[in-house]
């Protein structure tokens, strides 16, 4: 898989340019699915991965006592969040890694401070155990202990899921060509003709 990452991933450094929906949806690999899911949304509703079916989605993990990293990420969730306002099958999710902190409650106000639309931005939680499977071994980001100041380290990219559950790209949330590109691949992704 790992070559596989590196390819996808030096496709989607690519720099944009004015191309159609239809080419930037021939750029994008298909990674593999997303497994299958069951995880408690910061309204107390189940969420799992088939209630995504049929959108587009974008994922990232956070967690809400971060004092590094996160808020800068989440910021730029929520400039998704905007930007992406038009497209209605497109849905954000932010995984915690600290499941344990991060109860519903907790991440139901941290999704005020970042004025997130429940309907369109899911924040997730569940058991730990959970959490750090379907972050290492499906999304393929690592979750680790950190530091004092730091106490849990996780990749800051975000990942791109197709209508069918599929990866179809990581993007650097520190990089802003990164973002665009992220945002013009949702864009053709909703554009794409669902297949089996």
């Amino acid at each position: 898989m790992g070559g596989l990452l590196a390819a996808a991933y030096g496709i989607l450094r690519q720099p944009l340019h004015s191309a159609s929906a239809a080419r930037q949806q021939m750029l994008l690999p298909d990674l593999g699915m997303v497994p299958a899911f069951s995880l408690i949304a910061q309204d107390g509703a189940t969420i799992r991965r088939e209630d995504l079916d049929g959108k587009v989605w974008i994922a990232n993990f956070i967690f809400t006592r971060c004092a590094g990293q996160c808020p800068m990420v989440s910021a730029e969730m929520a400039r998704l969040h905007t930007a992406l306002r038009a497209l209605p099958t497109v849905r954000l999710v932010s995984f915690t890694v600290d499941p344990e902190h991060d109860t519903p409650e907790v991440l139901s106000a941290y999704a005020r401070q970042y004025h997130a639309d429940p309907a369109r931005w899911r924040f997730v939680t569940g058991t730990s155990a959970a959490i750090t499977q379907l972050a290492e071994q499906g999304f393929h980001l690592g979750i680790s202990p950190g530091t004092a100041q730091e106490p849990i380290t996780h990749s800051l990219r975000f990942a791109l899921v197709d209508r069918r559950g599929h990866l179809r790209g990581y993007y650097e949330a520190t990089d802003p060509e990164a973002m665009q590109r992220l945002r013009a691949h949702a864009h053709a992704l909703t554009q794409e003709r669902r297949t089996p």
